[in-house]
């Protein structure tokens, strides 16, 4: 025993000594680092910049869309709240940093297409990320190649074809998305083949991660840039269900790996993606904090949210509406335009009292006594004293509709008819109180159970062109037309008229906070700009999906008001002839090789067929998603729509071309070597 410890004692020794030595030959020697550095990406990248960075401040005005995009930089640059239907946040955020790392103060007026940019405008710096992305876009396209396993010659094709597409340069040069979209596609692309390809060997390594979350990553910039991105995420999507259902097939992996490898891709494609769609529209309104010229478009609680406009009018009054109070009641339906319950001769919009039955004073009592879900109530003209009235008599502009007006009795036999039930939509019980902005509400008449309705019809001059109020009796649901909410509200004390006509114009002494949650914002907004709809269908330079492939419309982006120089978005008719022959070679070719796979002819080996597949999938999958779609889309058209779909066909076309000289000319040759040998 003790001749075994000293052994012990003696390795333990010698570990330290032997660590010491290994650490000296190091020293001694030098410290030596191996970078492959691929030369034709470099100089892809270097042909990009250049074409792409080139005199990027010319010209020094206007071009075409840059009126509309420049608009949302300069509401950035002051925090003002805007809405655009075109898509997500995220793009006109990319452009308005580009904006704030030239020091742009916002401070230009964007009205007119060509007009001369201020010396405070930094152009260079606005037109920099999407002339970066476009840049980019070149060397991405030539490893997306090379990722589907083709040659370098093909993929430098492919990347020498995206470079000198004159469609693609030239939108990538201005203040447009385009070229930010086209970048997040194909970084999408590029990084679920790079995280596809390391599955066999590196499962679950720090690349395989880092490919995978990237992959989610892109998908979300893409879709956050403009809703055409959803399509190229789809095509993503779709590809990696496939091959997680091979996955799931393969017997080699246990329960355990295969749920975890479903796991990661759950989490990587589907919550990153929300997560970061989300967290684009949480920076957005955070930026934009204040009253815009976009507000009325919103819902009054929205609009409560944001600093001045309606914010400042409201600002500390009371939130549970009372019997007494002084309202104005605005339609949630903002359709065909913004409108409040009015009535005349009085100023616009009207004001109310709301009270329980006709003998009840034009006061608030203390405390006041909260009107309630169920509640019958009457609505009194604040000026005037006239009650809301309907009955069973046809609307003058809807004759299935009852009318309705402010009752006054000029020895008419008709009975005055002004109860109504009040019913809040967006109850959570119903005991809830009726709340000032946050409520939704619909009056219900007592007698005729007509509720009350915006038609959306303008009246007669005789109605001073104002849009017509009716009782609606035909109701399936609560349309929006239908529901009502408070926006300014007093609670009245005055007995008499004059003092009534005072509070109306006076502060309140309440200070409640209205502010809504981020997620009731985001699901507004949302909501708007997804029903939205630009009433411009026609445009000198639209443009219908078909004309695209032919090339047989451009869009003239800019005219020099002295000289004869011009800007036009012009596609390549070489380049874009090509890629479309491509994608019809390809497709024949696809179910020529399908065919005859099923009698057991196969012309490809296993691995050729694969690679074939997969450069399909993403080439002419890709084409088919960004395009096929706009033909069923009823919107202007513009040849810019086409540039990601074509961006797919341009990286088919080298792909294609190699297939042909690799098996097809082998095949004739090899048969016309089988004929010779005969004779």
């Amino acid at each position: 025993m003790g001749n075994r410890s000293m052994g012990r004692e003696d390795t333990l020794g010698v570990l330290p000594s032997l660590l010491f030595c290994k650490m000296l030959r190091f020293l001694k020697r030098p410290l030596v680092v191996t970078i492959d550095i691929n030369l034709n990406l470099v100089a892809l990248t270097v042909l990009g910049l250049l074409t792409r960075l080139w005199q990027l401040s010319y010209p020094r005005a206007v071009v075409f869309d840059e009126v509309y995009y420049g608009q949302y930089i300069s509401f950035y640059m002051k925090r003002v709240f805007f809405l655009d239907d075109s898509g997500p946040p995220f793009g006109h955020m990319l452009l308005a940093l580009g904006g704030w790392l030239g020091g742009f103060d916002g401070n230009f007026l964007w009205n007119r297409i060509g007009a001369e940019y201020s010396s405070n405008v930094p152009v260079w710096s606005l037109r920099l990320l999407p002339a970066l992305a476009g840049a980019l876009s070149v060397p991405m396209a030539y490893q997306i190649v090379l990722e589907l396993h083709f040659s370098h010659c093909t993929a430098m094709g492919a990347a020498l074809l995206m470079l000198i597409e004159n469609a693609l340069i030239t939108q990538s040069r201005l203040m447009l998305l385009e070229s930010i979209l086209i970048f997040f596609n194909l970084l999408a692309v590029l990084s679920y083949l790079k995280f596809f390809n390391s599955q066999t060997h590196s499962p679950f390594s720090v690349h395989w991660w880092l490919w995978l979350m990237l992959t989610g990553v892109s998908c979300s910039c893409a879709v956050g840039i403009k809703y055409m991105g959803i399509f190229t995420y789809l095509l993503v999507l779709s590809i990696a269900a496939v091959h997680a259902w091979h996955l799931i097939g393969d017997q080699t992996l246990s329960n355990i790996c295969v749920l975890s490898h479903l796991l990661a891709r759950a989490v990587a494609l589907l919550v990153v993606p929300v997560f970061l769609y989300l967290l684009f529209f949480y920076v957005h309104l955070m930026l934009l904090y204040r009253s815009g010229p976009h507000d009325q478009i919103m819902s009054s609680a929205f609009q409560a949210s944001l600093e001045g406009g309606l914010a400042r009018i409201t600002q500390g009054q009371p939130l549970e509406v009372a019997f007494g109070s002084q309202v104005t009641l605005k339609s949630v339906s903002g359709k065909p335009l913004p409108c409040w319950l009015h009535s005349h001769k009085n100023t616009y919009p009207m004001i109310c009292h709301f009270l329980r039955d006709k003998g009840s004073r034009l006061v608030v009592n203390n405390p006041p006594r909260p009107v309630r879900h169920g509640d019958i109530v009457q609505l009194v003209h604040g000026m005037t004293t006239r009650l809301l009235n309907t009955h069973d008599v046809a609307a003058p502009l809807s004759p299935h509709s009852q009318e309705v007006s402010c009752y006054i009795d000029y020895n008419i036999s008709m009975p005055a008819q002004n109860l109504w039930k009040l019913d809040i939509v967006n109850r959570e019980s119903n005991q809830d109180t009726w709340k000032t902005i946050l409520s939704e509400v619909r009056f219900v008449h007592v007698n005729t159970s007509a509720i009350l309705k915006l038609s959306g019809a303008h009246l007669p001059d005789w109605g001073f062109r104002q849009l017509e109020v009716v009782g609606e009796k035909l109701s399936l649901g609560p349309h929006e037309s239908m529901v009502w909410n408070v926006e300014e509200h007093r609670y009245g004390r005055g007995h008499e008229q004059k003092e009534r006509e005072l509070e109306l114009h006076s502060p309140t002494q309440h200070d409640i906070s209205r502010n809504l949650s981020f997620m009731a914002r985001f699901s507004e907004l949302q909501w708007k700009m997804l029903t939205l709809k630009n009433e411009d269908l026609e445009h000198q330079y639209s443009s219908t999906p078909l004309e695209w492939l032919t090339l047989d419309t451009n869009i003239a982006y800019w005219l020099h008001p002295r000289t004869s120089a011009q800007i036009h978005l012009l596609g390549n008719i070489v380049i874009w002839t090509s890629a479309s022959l491509a994608t019809v070679a390809y497709t024949l070719l696809f179910f020529w090789y399908l065919l005859r796979r099923r009698r057991n002819i196969c012309d490809l080996p296993e691995d050729a067929w694969s690679h074939w597949v997969l450069a399909g999938a993403l080439c002419i999958g890709g084409w088919a998603l960004n395009y096929l779609p706009f033909f069923l889309m009823e919107r202007m058209l513009f040849l810019y729509h086409y540039l990601p779909a074509l961006t797919f066909q341009i990286l088919l076309l080298p792909i294609v071309m190699q297939h042909a000289s690799d098996h097809l000319c082998r095949c004739r040759q090899s048969a016309s070597g089988l004929w010779s040998g005969e004779s």
